[in-house]
């Protein structure tokens, strides 16, 4: 990427010298003085590269001179402010600028350097916002406004600089040569500077680099950034670091990074974003440090906070044709804020109405939802609790009633006076008696203090067996201290339907349960390597009952199961309910 040659000490010390001078009032005398004194301290500040500060004291310097209506100095100042933006990268800002300055010129200033200077301006923000014909275009305005054979090099030169853009370096190279060689005559060779000369040898020799002409042009770079280094031309630097950079990236990559990354900390210094970006892109290319990886990441990082439309905005000219407005009559001014008076309380009035049936809309839709969602809960919960007590019944009626109606049958049909048959019937009831147990240690309260993960514990290893191995991990890691008691109860109850379902249906050996939480919600992972089932069919097999748990606590849940490929299932739920779900519905 190639700098334009701004010539800015010379292009403002002559714009300086053309402020207008004025009659000062004895009642502006001192904000007169006050401006000016702000503008000096904002010259200083800039002079020694402290861009902030100038910005800062330039804008307060332009309000003064706003007020006594100084518009020489306006217009001088706004075009300083906008050199600063193009500084800072920040080139959509800088054309409104130097539009707001154009519009601020007095008339006998047209034919003199300030429409000069702002096209130029203008030219160098299209450049950088890669519109490259509109930036020509306001170039040779420039160019045929200045008066002063010096200042004709600042357009001039930046025409060059489009060229290089467009890789038309035999364009570039004879106006840049052309330009070079005017330094050395009479009338130029006094009004000349270093910068002058630095601009020229590094632009002239980047395009001879880029037409194939190496050797030149490596010499040409090197000279002008030697002249920038002794004239304590840090930023202009910039550009010979990464011209260097990318001259020796096919020839010395060590040495081209050296360059890259001189470029990018004088850039970083100056808070110059467009530079960075190059330098790492350079370095990211050349490949050659094991910092690639952080080059990349801080070249994402920058480019994301670059509020630009570059290439995906055409942007038409934002230079708005400055035409002289007459003033209007001190009557109609009048009638104009009149007029916008009423409009305003007009519109106050409007809006007041309108916020008062917003508001009250509000507050209707905030009530239905409330309604809503309360009666959508305790539907949940009538559901969970009649499955629940249905499941009781059933379990009491296929299991319990059958077994009762047995041990009757075998009672009333064998002698109990013979032993063995005594032991038999303590041995059904014994059974019995063990299945009654089982179901009321289901459906029985459950510990939620500090013994909550012993019970946890206890509850599933009763469904460990030699063929089957229950593996529970991060429980204990789990604060439950801040686990409310109708989610501890939750979880408890969809445990116990998990290991019911894998026992009468899965046939698994292995079973692994999961803990995890963050600082919003905990999750339950299980997974089993039995024989799985159709996912249609998940529901059927005795897990309606958590389903209305979870989504009676707002939970989620995603079950994924196929014949002979296990049963996985993943609960998430806040870590606290706003649900009051009581204990009575939470079997």
């Amino acid at each position: 990427m190639l700098r334009s040659p701004f010539f800015y000490c010379l292009i403002l010390l002559v714009l300086f010298s053309c402020e207008e001078k004025k009659p000062i009032a004895p009642k502006t005398e001192s904000i007169q003085k006050e401006a000016r004194a702000l503008r000096d301290k904002a010259i200083e500040s800039y002079d020694k590269q402290n861009f902030n500060i100038a910005f800062y004291q330039f804008n307060k310097s332009k309000d003064l001179y706003n007020i006594v209506k100084d518009s020489g100095n306006i217009s001088y100042v706004l075009i300083r402010i906008a050199e600063i933006h193009q500084r800072n990268g920040d080139y959509y800002g800088s054309k409104e600028i130097l539009t707001e300055a154009l519009q601020t010129i007095p008339h006998n200033e047209k034919d003199r350097n300030y429409p000069a200077s702002i096209n130029n301006y203008l030219g160098i923000a299209d450049k950088e916002l890669s519109l490259y014909d509109d930036a020509i275009y306001y170039y040779k305005l420039a160019a045929n406004e200045y008066t002063d054979p010096l200042l004709k090099h600042a357009p001039l030169q930046n025409i060059a600089a489009v060229y290089i853009y467009q890789k038309k370096y035999d364009k570039a190279i004879p106006i840049l040569d052309s330009l070079l060689q005017s330094l050395s005559r009479k009338d130029l060779k006094e009004k000349a500077t270093p910068y002058d000369k630095s601009i020229l040898l590094d632009n002239l020799g980047y395009a001879y680099f880029k037409n194939g002409i190496k050797d030149k042009g490596f010499h040409l770079m090197n000279e002008g950034l030697q002249i920038r280094i002794d004239s304590k031309d840090t930023y202009g630097s910039i550009e010979s670091y990464l011209h260097l950079a990318d001259y020796y990236s096919k020839k010395d990559i060590t040495k081209s990074d050296e360059n890259a990354l001189a470029a990018y900390e004088i850039a970083t210094k100056f808070n110059s974003v467009d530079e960075r970006l190059e330098a790492l892109q350079i370095l990211i290319s050349n490949d050659n440090s094991p910092n690639t990886a952080k080059y990349t990441q801080k070249y994402f990082t920058l480019n994301d906070s670059i509020i630009k439309v570059r290439n995906n905005f055409k942007n038409k000219s934002a230079k708005i044709k400055y035409d002289a407005k007459k003033e209007k009559d001190e009557n109609e001014k009048l009638r104009l804020e009149k007029a916008e008076n009423q409009l305003s309380l007009q519109r106050a009035k409007y809006l007041k109405i309108v916020s008062v049936i917003v508001f009250a809309f509000l507050v209707i839709l905030i009530f239905i939802l409330i309604r809503y969602y309360k009666n959508k809960n305790k539907a949940i919960e009538f559901k969970t609790s009649y499955n629940t007590e249905t499941r009781i019944a059933k379990k009491i009626h296929d299991e319990l009633a059958n077994d009762v109606f047995q041990v009757i049958a075998f009672a009333e049909s064998q002698p109990l006076s013979v032993e063995n048959t005594k032991e038999n019937l303590l041995q059904k009831l014994d059974d019995i008696y063990s299945r009654v147990r089982g179901i009321s240690r289901e459906n029985n309260s459950i510990d939620t203090g500090e013994n909550f993960t012993h019970s946890i514990k206890e509850m599933l290893s009763a469904y460990n067996t030699r063929e089957r191995n229950i593996m529970i991990t991060n429980l204990e890691n789990i604060n439950w201290e801040n686990i409310d008691d109708i989610k501890k109860i939750t979880i408890s109850r969809i445990l116990q339907e998990l290991m019911v379902n894998m026992k009468k249906h899965s046939e698994a050996s292995i079973v692994v349960i999961r803990f995890d939480s963050d600082q919003k919600s905990i999750s339950i992972n299980y997974r089993d390597n039995g024989k799985g089932c159709e996912k249609s069919m998940v529901v059927k097999n005795g897990l309606q009952n958590m389903s209305n748990r979870v989504l009676a606590i707002n939970g989620t849940f995603d079950i994924e199961t196929e014949p002979d490929k296990g049963f996985k299932v993943k609960i998430s739920m806040p870590e606290q309910t706003q649900i009051k779900v009581k204990e009575k519905f939470a079997y």
